[in-house]
């Protein structure tokens, strides 16, 4: 059995602490938004501003989008960030946003062919 008035104390203390820690801004929000715009032969997506977590991979956002737009496994999606060049499939979407976000919100354009890079 434990006395809960330490609980209270050590839960309280946790919370100051969790206070105190330094956060930068850019690893403040949990979510980004990511802008997913056409290029190319692509679909044009009815929603194109999405909240997307941090630690999510750029993969993960191309195959999300052959989902929302129903192509087949055939298909290919190409993701471009400035119109230039193609993040590798692996790098996760933070990093990509920590590096070419700008007003709050990471730009990524989308095709089916090879556009860019």
């Amino acid at each position: 059995m434990s006395d809960d008035g330490n609980e209270s104390k050590d839960s309280k203390q946790t919370e100051a602490e969790e206070k105190s820690l330094p956060t930068s801004p850019s690893h403040a929000a949990a979510k980004i938004d990511v802008l997913l715009k056409p290029a190319g032969d692509a679909p044009i997506m009815k929603k194109k501003k999405w909240a997307v977590d941090r630690n999510k991979r750029i993969g993960w956002v191309g195959e999300f989008i052959k989902k929302y737009l129903k192509l087949t496994s055939q298909d290919s999606v190409f993701l471009y960030v400035n119109q230039s060049f193609a993040p590798t499939p692996d790098t996760e979407i933070g990093t990509v946003f920590d590096c070419f976000g700008s007003d709050g919100k990471l730009v990524l354009h989308y095709c089916k062919t090879q556009a860019w890079g």
